[in-house]
């Protein structure tokens, strides 16, 4: 009678269905925004919240406190290489995007604690990088929304834009170092017998006005390798 009863429980618990988590659409929908400066990427993974005819700053945003920058889980922001962020350094990550709003000059916080929901265990002792930047006025934007805005083939402004307010974080990117790190690491990995990689960093290299005595070796090299129309 036991077996009996030990088989049933073990029949039951195999063909009864698993308990699945189930999915239903968020009133603060998710969103993600990329942009390309020279070979690194950035890119800010957020939820936007609606303004639903609510007072939001210094209200439903409070002033002089830590906000998540958007709504349930913290934003993330990424950066696949080493930028900088007005004026200061930030190493390559993923990093929360923190902001502490007030009446007149904000607080832009990146910080290691990209995992948070919303705001609540901030720990400023995490912050990798702070810096400020003052909001302007603009037309009435329903939902929140980050860009990258003002584009240069080096810089771009992140910009965050909710109900009327826009607040805009300069970043510059150095393209050509990025680029020739990158390029001499990708030309030691390389083939002995691989004239195009050789070429393409020559190419660039006098493109760009940098590292010409390098460039003018890797140029001979490429040549000695296939002499070609395009070296």
């Amino acid at each position: 009678m036991k077996s009996s009863l030990i088989l049933l429980a073990l029949t039951i618990a195999v063909t009864s269905p698993a308990r699945a988590d189930l999915t239903l659409p968020r009133i603060s929908q998710n969103a993600i925004v990329t942009q390309s400066i020279g070979i690194t990427d950035l890119t800010v993974k957020y939820s936007r919240p609606g303004v639903k005819n609510r007072p939001i700053w210094g209200a439903l945003v409070p002033y002089d406190k830590p906000w998540r920058t958007g709504a349930n889980d913290a934003t993330n922001f990424i950066t696949t290489d080493p930028i900088s962020v007005a004026g200061k350094s930030l190493p390559a990550g993923t990093y929360a995007l923190f902001t502490i709003p007030t009446a007149g000059e904000w607080t832009v916080i990146f910080s290691k604690q990209k995992d948070l929901w919303g705001a609540f265990d901030y720990d400023s002792t995490q912050d990798v990088l702070r810096i400020q930047a003052t909001p302007t006025t603009v037309e009435a934007q329903e939902w929140m929304e980050f860009s990258f805005e003002n584009l240069t083939p080096t810089s771009a402004d992140l910009v965050l834009s909710w109900e009327k307010l826009r607040v805009a974080v300069p970043i510059t990117v150095d393209v050509n170092a990025i680029t020739l790190a990158k390029g001499r690491k990708e030309l030691a990995a390389s083939m002995s017998d691989d004239w195009r990689t050789r070429h393409r960093l020559a190419q660039f290299c006098y493109d760009q006005g940098i590292a010409l005595d390098d460039a003018s070796k890797w140029l001979d090299q490429s040549i000695a390798i296939r002499p070609a129309y395009s070296n």
